[in-house]
């Protein structure tokens, strides 16, 4: 879409919420909407000129159970017990023991829940779509000493094209004119950009900052770094086999219980009315609506201390996770480089130096001097007016300060800069020329984010194993990864090569969260068992991942990990407390000492304390940060 049609169509927030609503099948929503008022209905008492058989509740009942009888005699067929087919027989036993508003309930629930499943399922398509719509749609060539426009689809090998300062770089190639920095972090995770010159590789999906540049194409489309991205991201949302939701395998148990249990009690007494107490008095209502209210609750808890879960599925997966990866760039590190030291030759003064390189670097889009003017400004330093501005890619750049000149970059630029420095570390030294002598360096580093160690030593605690995947060098990593206290390393890896080390792992059994924030971890976050994106990071990170870190905040990735656990905790408590309940009601329905009244009784009073006991994870005032 065009700028002038986005804008003429509203606000983006606008767009998403236009998009979002039409992205709902109105029949279902009109459905749900249906069963929600024929609950509401009978709840004030509309029962109708049958109170005992109220016709609101039975054409609520027949609309709303349609697709889900469809889905259940489905898995009938298939011979599998799944959610819908416990659920429908939920439904029929409180309608068989005239627990009408229950049964509506649970109906509308059920048809609520596959609305928001959908919904989910088009939020991972859309990032899909949004990854392949980063790169160009056209592109410049040079055709001899003039530059045509042409479609990317149609660029082939050996073609060059041109790249202008802040351009997306559309091809794999190498730079043959000019000389520039290029942002590479979508794709290597690098949190610094690399200076680019003749002769230089440079990647599709990187960005072009500084400098104009020739690239000759070498690989293109599908084959490009960029390309082999989505492809990864497409493979790894259709290959992720379906989550088997922990309230299937629990209602599929106890429905299996209470059919044996009712067979067993017709063939040996074969007394009709003893069967039928025992099929009242068991059954998955405990589970079939407790299970939902604690997957809902533990998701608007967690939103409460700022993390998102996209739907159930997740939160049952996040609560049986054992290894936590993470990415290093912009997820233990705040992904933009910071000044962390300033070393003046001596004779210099410190804020005079930082002073005089921010004023120079002013003008300079490149990150690094971004961050030393952030620095300068950060101690309320007065920044002179900087003439003669000049940038060499690859080395630095030079400018007239009050008068006197100042130069700041590499070596080459600098010399009789010391290389390296003592403590230096994996921190970028900037060094410093004043007038021609070596004034001084100024160090740069990606700062790590100061819930990292809290988080980490947190989930050490809890008995989870820590991994890092970065694209990044294997020093700077080593370096971070220590620092925080993660137990293994592994650096350098491109995203192909980091969705290799999650399938790995898999297939060790080990049971994974990928916690990323770049382009370039889209496809391990698909490929986890539990994708988590960090709030700032890319919307192809939040999209592909299943959980999002809102603020970014390591502490809610503790937070969110203890919430899905104790639901899990809930869930299997009021499963175990169905079966005790169940074994003790059959037995005593099979040998006739409960009536089908008596067994309607235990049957939703086991019912209501089971949901009661879900209800503890609803959040309440204080859960708000």
């Amino acid at each position: 879409m065009s700028v002038a049609a986005e804008q003429a169509s509203g606000s983006p927030r606008v767009m998403a919420e236009r998009s979002l609503w039409s992205r709902i099948d109105r029949g279902d929503l009109a459905r749900t909407l249906f069963v929600a008022a024929c609950a509401a209905a009978v709840a004030l008492g509309l029962t109708g000129p049958w109170p005992s058989v109220p016709v609101v509740a039975v054409l609520g009942l027949v609309v709303g159970c349609w697709p889900i009888l469809a889905e259940a005699w489905e898995d009938v067929r298939h011979r599998r017990m799944s959610m819908e087919l416990s659920m429908l027989i939920a439904i029929a036993a409180a309608a068989a023991i005239g627990e009408w508003v229950t049964s509506l309930v649970i109906t509308t629930f059920v048809l609520a829940a596959e609305i928001l499943e959908d919904l989910s399922m088009d939020r991972g398509r859309d990032a899909l779509t949004d990854l392949m719509a980063f790169l160009p749609e056209t592109v410049q060539l040079r055709d001899g000493a003039d530059v045509v426009v042409s479609p990317l689809a149609e660029v082939r090998a050996g073609q060059v094209v041109v790249i202008a300062p802040g351009g997306r770089i559309p091809v794999d190639g190498t730079v043959v004119a000019g000389s520039s920095s290029v942002d590479q972090s979508r794709i290597t995770g690098e949190s610094l950009p690399v200076d680019v010159a003749v002769g230089s590789e440079v990647l599709s999906g990187s960005i072009n900052q500084v400098g104009a540049v020739d690239v000759r194409a070498e690989r293109i489309g599908a084959d490009s770094s960029y390309g082999r991205i989505v492809e990864a991201v497409r493979e790894a949302q259709s290959s992720e086999p379906p989550v088997q939701r922990l309230a299937d395998r629990l209602a599929a148990w106890l429905v299996y219980l209470a059919l044996a249990g009712a067979a067993v009690t017709f063939l040996v007494t074969r007394d009709l009315t003893a069967t039928i107490s025992v099929v009242v008095v068991a059954g998955a209502c405990g589970i079939a609506a407790g299970t939902p209210l604690a997957a809902l609750a533990a998701i608007a808890r967690i939103a409460r201390s700022g993390a998102f879960v996209k739907d159930g599925a997740h939160l049952e997966a996040l609560s049986s996770v054992d290894t936590v990866v993470f990415d290093k760039t912009g997820t233990l590190t705040s992904g933009a480089p910071t000044v962390v030291g300033i070393r003046p030759a001596p004779g210099t003064d410190e804020d005079e130096l930082l002073a005089l390189v921010a004023a120079a670097e002013s003008s300079s889009e490149h990150p690094l001097g971004q961050a030393i003017v952030a620095a300068a400004r950060g101690r309320g330093l007065a920044l002179g007016a900087a003439e003669g501005f000049s940038y060499e890619p690859g080395r630095g750049l030079a400018a007239t300060v009050s008068g006197r000149s100042v130069a700041a970059g590499n070596r080459a630029l600098v010399p009789g800069a010391p290389d390296p420095l003592d403590g230096q570390g994996t921190a970028t030294p900037v060094h410093v020329a004043v007038d021609g002598v070596y004034a001084g360096t100024i160090l740069l580093a990606d700062a790590i984010r100061d819930s990292a160690r809290r988080a980490v030593a947190e989930l050490h605690r809890r008995g989870l194993n820590t991994l890092m995947i970065t694209g990044d060098q294997e020093a700077t990593a080593r370096a971070v990864g220590a620092e925080v206290g993660i137990d293994d390393v592994r650096a350098g890896l491109l995203p192909d090569e980091k969705l290799a080390a999650i399938d790995a792992e898999r297939a060790a059994g080990r049971r994974l969260a990928m916690v990323g924030d770049g382009v370039n971890d889209a496809p391990a976050l698909a490929r986890a068992d539990v994708g988590i994106a960090m709030g700032s990071g890319t919307d192809i990170a939040r999209e592909s991942a299943d959980v999002v870190l809102i603020s970014s905040d390591l502490d809610d990735l503790v937070r969110t990990v203890h919430v899905a656990r104790r639901a899990r905790r809930i869930v299997m408590a009021n499963f175990i407390g169905t079966i005790v309940i169940d074994l003790l009601g059959m037995s005593l329905a099979a040998f006739g000492f409960l009536s089908p009244v008596v067994a309607a009784l235990i049957h939703v009073g086991s019912e209501t304390a089971f949901i009661l006991n879900s209800a503890r994870l609803i959040p309440g005032r204080r859960a708000r940060r």
